[in-house]
């Protein structure tokens, strides 16, 4: 089995501002496998507070990772315990897994999702408006009426004349995605204008380790449900998150894959949590393995190759705000 790794950076169409900052491209990770004339494709974006980059990803898949795969590209179980022995590299891992599954399907002649056992029909995406002025927010609300939920990342100052600005725009579903940037009290200041506003649910509002305050927030009565983004990477985080919030947001770039990533989804309805399935700033080729198991979610947030100013690589479908995955052999998308 030939790996061929590289990297590849994506240019936004436009200033994309979380709480921790901004940016206007992405760089991501990218492998090829060739195996009896088969090749496979994965793609996933290094996340920084893992400590991981495009070159260390890179390294991982042209140093480590030749030598743990193996020979057998069906041997998905046995290559994934093999990668992820001592829990580096989860970005890399994913695009290596995204391109072992591509690589089955096309050497079976099957979408992921029906060899997996899934349907194709997944909960509406909601699509992201970054942080910006109060006039930035009203002219991206507009240009996003076209979707059928929105997420608004806070984490400043405007939070509520921004939410309330997005929900005299839209009357569609909205979401508010902290990226750890509240603090207990400005949870309690906003919460009744969240419930007011009709507000789906909350992502990742404190810091990963500040349990305390989700603990203190899940007390609030009434308040849109807790889900937990950069506090739960794994499935040995799930079990944790039981005792502090509602929902995970699982991404195969912190997972390591696909088949991490089902794992944590069976955890979490056994425990009773929600689950989200979401995705970084990167191409089809990152998102449609996550498509391929979006039907097992509450809620998707697939939005990732929405905000790029070109796509790379093309198949996925955006179907009555659903992204879909193609009915087409492997991950289904091609480059464009």
């Amino acid at each position: 089995m030939e790996l061929r790794p590289s990297t590849a950076g994506l240019a936004l169409a436009e200033d994309f501002a979380i709480a921790r900052g901004s940016r206007t491209s992405q760089d991501v990770v990218r492998v090829e496998i060739e195996h009896e004339g088969v090749v496979g494709r994965g793609e996933a974006a290094p996340i920084y507070y893992r400590g991981e980059t495009v070159r260390t990803a890179l390294a991982f898949l042209s140093e480590e990772a030749p030598g743990r795969v193996g020979d057998d590209p069906f041997a998905l179980e046995e290559i994934g315990r093999e990668l992820a022995r001592d829990g580096r590299e989860a970005a890399a891992r994913a695009a290596l897994d995204g391109a072992l599954h591509d690589w089955v399907g096309r050497r079976l002649g099957m979408p992921v999702w029906r060899l997996l056992g899934l349907g194709r029909i997944t909960p509406p995406t909601s699509y992201t408006i970054g942080i910006d002025s109060l006039d930035g927010t009203r002219d991206r609300a507009r240009r996003s009426r076209g979707y059928a939920v929105l997420k608004l990342k806070v984490g400043g100052a405007d939070d509520l004349d921004r939410l309330e600005i997005v929900r005299r725009e839209s009357p569609v579903p909205i979401r508010v995605d902290a990226n750890e940037g509240w603090t207990l009290e400005s949870a309690r200041e906003l919460l009744p204008a969240l419930v007011e506003l009709g507000v789906e649910l909350i992502e990742q509002p404190f810091p990963a380790g500040d349990v305390d305050s989700f603990r203190a927030l899940r007390e609030l009565s009434p308040r849109p449900p807790i889900v937990v983004d950069e506090g739960c990477h794994d499935l040995r985080d799930v079990a944790a998150v039981a005792g502090y919030a509602d929902a995970i947001n699982v991404k195969l770039a912190k997972s390591g894959g696909i088949r991490e990533a089902v794992r944590m989804i069976h955890a979490a309805r056994a425990l009773g949590l929600g689950v989200m399935i979401g995705c970084m700033v990167e191409s089809q080729l990152a998102v449609a393995p996550a498509a391929q198991i979006g039907s097992l979610a509450d809620w998707v947030d697939l939005d990732g190759h929405l905000l790029l100013a070109e796509q790379p690589f093309e198949g996925l479908e955006l179907r009555d705000g659903r992204v879909t995955a193609p009915d087409a052999p492997g991950l289904g998308v091609e480059p464009a």
